[in-house]
């Protein structure tokens, strides 16, 4: 095939536009990314011969480096499991993973404030970084188990590249870097001094399990730091292993060593990131911890090591005793996988139970960032309701930072047996709710909840250190103490009929609350009915379920409550009555957050309303 020039997919070249014009503090982070992509490239080619039979030669697997200073050239090769063409076009010539533009917009800000943005990598777009240091590009590749021909890229990062064939090229990929005049004030460096490389290698890529050859020198040391002893590696070389495994730009909140000898032996190596990654919450995001069989890569992606609601933990487990060509199906059943899991999870748990204790900030920047996700685990794995609570924090009425429910019940008032609770949207939503009015009131401490996932998992927990969580829009509540207070219902109880009998389509009942001392009316759900909130979830999902009528609760003390009373007295025929009936309901229903049926229709009965009192 002839040469053909090709452009850059629009992220990409706006990408290639910043790595080439930005101020970077550190641009020795682009022999990062090669390398790193270069040990992928093993790792694969080992895989493919070990699970699928793949014929090539696995016995010296390794990247080289050569520099030569007087061409001002740096070449970086493998022979790993290379690319085809089209692979070379998906891989270089597009982005074609999510969060391309979040990239973009965190890297300009970088730019723009010439900050350290050492953001490359972390949507696996490393690749990009070698216009930071060159003016032109060349990788040349063969895809191990293909005949003949390779492929041969070339660029200078303006937008465009070429493709043409490459006749008799070796199995893996060859980059050359054309490599930019040295320029310090801009910490652009001698990439091609041999001391400069070295340095480099042994920062940032001295963990990689295969050889890093100079000539006849072997630059990295190649020890697992999951095998060696806390005490023997550096917080720097934990950083960087990190991020060459999660291809995050920041440091680590926390770091975990773990060991098991005896009947079954393994040891792990996990890291809990000090920040969500964009895709956290998106389906298709990669997830699961490196699997090493005697410190033979096996996977990077196992999901069975780690449950869905710790999916931001990253890091390896080497395992001493699995079969070196073991498979996604094989890992689903293997009890010692099975027995791993759970004791990564304990770990993890009781690690960020410490931090509550031994670092509050750092615990606190954790449960900002993760919280949300590991409440999904009281819908996944029942038995581990407790420990998950244990960890958890929630907004409070009692204070502007979240609390702990071990920190609630310490709180809670003589002779209260239940923890009060109330889900909405948002922290105003919730704290300005009709329901808050009485707890408020009368000092009662509420827990707002205002994550989506809270609305599922508070019906799956029965409670906490023995006491029962409970919803203060749900069921009747009765905090007055004082039984004379209480307003006899049968006084009302001509005009709660007639209410019930006009709003019949929207409520089950209509009673008088003791949760009210302020609003006119509230809505509330029985005890064992489901919330709008979550019956509007279902719905979104496409499951459409009998729609759940609620209780509307009027306050006896409110004027306009009282004068309603009156006015059924004096008239139950008024025709003023059923519109009044229907404004009650519906600013119930807003006050609560809640979507009327329709607003059109509301609209004109308050405007017409509010034209007879002017």
């Amino acid at each position: 095939m002839t040469m053909e020039t090709l452009e850059f997919q629009a992220e990409a070249r706006q990408l290639l536009q910043l790595m080439v014009h930005s101020i970077y503090s550190n641009k020795d982070i682009f022999l990062r990314e090669l390398i790193s992509n270069a040990s992928d490239a093993l790792d694969k080619l080992r895989l493919a011969k070990l699970q699928d039979g793949l014929e090539a030669d696995t016995s010296d697997l390794h990247i080289e480096i050569e520099a030569d200073t007087e061409a001002r050239t740096l070449i970086v090769r493998d022979n790993g499991i290379g690319m085809t063409r089209e692979e070379v076009v998906a891989l270089i010539g597009t982005i074609a993973k999510s969060g391309t533009a979040d990239l973009l917009a965190k890297l300009k800000e970088a730019s723009e404030s010439k900050g350290d943005a050492e953001l490359i990598g972390q949507f696996g777009v490393g690749f990009y970084s070698t216009f930071m240091v060159a003016d032109k590009v060349v990788l040349v590749t063969r895809k191990a188990g293909t005949e003949g021909h390779g492929t041969r890229w070339e660029s200078a990062g303006e937008g465009t590249y070429t493709l043409e064939d490459a006749p008799d090229v070796p199995i893996g990929t060859t980059v050359t870097l054309h490599l930019r005049p040295k320029d310090e004030e801009d910490a652009l460096y001698d990439y091609a001094d041999e001391w400069r490389i070295k340095q480099i290698v042994k920062r940032y890529s001295d963990f990689i399990s295969f050889p890093i050859r100079k000539g006849d020198e072997t630059l990295n040391s190649m020890k697992a730091l999951w095998a060696r002893p806390r005490s023997e590696v550096s917080d720097d070389e934990y950083h960087q292993f990190y991020r060459h495994i999660s291809h995050d730009w920041s440091d680590p909140l926390e770091i975990i060593n773990m060991k098991a000898e005896g009947t079954f032996e393994y040891e792990a190596l996990l890291f809990i990131p000090s920040r969500a990654p964009h895709d956290l919450f998106q389906r298709d995001a990669r997830r699961g911890l490196q699997l090493y069989v005697k410190r033979v890569f096996i996977m990077d992606d196992s999901k069975e090591l780690i449950p869905d609601y710790l999916r931001f933990v990253k890091g390896v487990v080497d395992a001493a005793d699995l079969s070196l060509n073991i498979s996604r199906e094989i890992l689903q059943q293997d009890r010692h996988i099975q027995m791993i899991r759970r004791r990564l999870v304990k770990k993890v748990l009781s690690t960020i139970k410490d931090l509550m204790t031994s670092d509050p900030e750092k615990y606190a920047t954790f449960w900002r960032e993760f919280g949300r996700a590991v409440k999904e685990g009281l819908l996944s794995e029942p038995d581990n309701h407790k420990p998950i609570l244990e960890i958890a924090s929630f907004g409070t009425t009692a204070q502007d930072e979240p609390t702990t429910l071990a920190a609630y019940v310490e709180r809670m008032k003589e002779g209260q047996e239940e923890i009060y609770f109330l889900t909405g949207e948002s922290r105003s939503q919730v704290v300005n709710s009709p329901h808050m009015e009485a707890f408020a009131e009368q000092g009662y401490e509420v827990l707002i909840l205002t994550d989506p996932v809270d609305e599922i998992w508070v019906d799956a927990v029965p409670d906490f250190d023995g006491k029962k969580l409970r919803s203060i829009a749900r069921g009747s509540v009765d905090l007055k103490k004082d039984e004379e207070e209480k307003e006899p219902e049968g006084d009302f109880a001509p005009l709660l009929g007639f209410l019930k009998e006009k709003l019949d389509e929207q409520v089950k009942e209509v009673r008088l609350s003791h949760r009210l001392t302020t609003s006119a009316a509230c809505l509330v759900s029985d005890q064992d009915d489901i919330t709008p909130a979550l019956e509007k979830m279902y719905r979104a999902m496409g499951q459409e379920g009998p729609r759940v009528k609620r209780i509307l609760e009027l306050n006896p003390n409110h004027a306009l409550v009282a004068g309603l009373r009156s006015a059924h007295e004096r008239g139950a025929d008024d025709p003023a009555l059923p519109e009044t009936a229907e404004l009650l309901y519906g600013t119930a229903l807003l006050a609560e957050g809640g979507d009327l049926e329709d607003p059109a229709r509301f609209a004109k009965l308050l405007a017409d309303r509010l034209a007879r009192t002017v």
